[in-house]
């Protein structure tokens, strides 16, 4: 018996025949790829780092947003309904701020609105509408407001400890702006 004909050494023979056949396709396909054949596209799907989609992407925008890592799984579904409801715009405008947010390097919270009005002005009433819904609990404009969260709205997160939320709402949203009947 030869070492060729030996039968550990036809193993290692067509091992190092897939290594090498597959090491060519992938110079083959990087090579049509760096030439513009159409991968490009199916190569930046494959490996681009696209932010998730969906309730998903919403989540990633808020923790973005609002700088807390945690939602209430039922209260995060029920804001991205409403929200979702009222703008037919809001989930592609949630994976463009994403898009945004990551080719900005992380930009506060408190400066994104400022920095997407003069960018681009839709996305920026995405961010305060998303800012509303979490710490306001409303989704939507007068006359048609949506209350998506009371109790649970992270307006009352800074004072829980010395506040008691009350369980119920004495008056319409924002009863507390208007002045009191004969006052001056």
């Amino acid at each position: 018996m030869t070492p060729l004909e030996h039968p550990m050494a036809r193993a290692h023979s067509a091992t190092r025949r897939r290594f090498v056949l597959g090491a060519c396709a992938s110079a083959v396909a990087l090579a049509f790829a760096s030439a513009g054949f159409g991968f490009p596209s199916l190569f930046t799907q494959a490996f681009a780092d696209t932010p998730p989609a969906g309730l998903d992407g919403f989540l990633l925008l808020s923790r973005k947003l609002t700088g807390r890592t945690n939602f209430d799984p039922v209260l995060a579904q029920r804001v991205y309904d409403a929200l979702s409801k009222s703008d037919s715009e809001f989930v592609a405008n949630v994976s463009a701020l994403n898009v945004w947010l990551a080719a900005h390097g992380g930009v506060p919270s408190d400066t994104v609105t400022e920095a997407l009005k003069a960018d681009t002005p839709k996305l920026a009433v995405t961010v305060t509408a998303v800012m509303r819904a979490w710490y306001l609990g409303l989704v939507g404009d007068a006359p048609r407001i949506s209350v998506v969260a009371y109790e649970r709205a992270l307006m009352f997160d800074p004072v829980n400890d010395v506040l008691t939320i009350p369980s119920y709402c004495r008056d319409v949203p924002f009863y507390w702006t208007q002045k009191p009947p004969g006052a001056a």
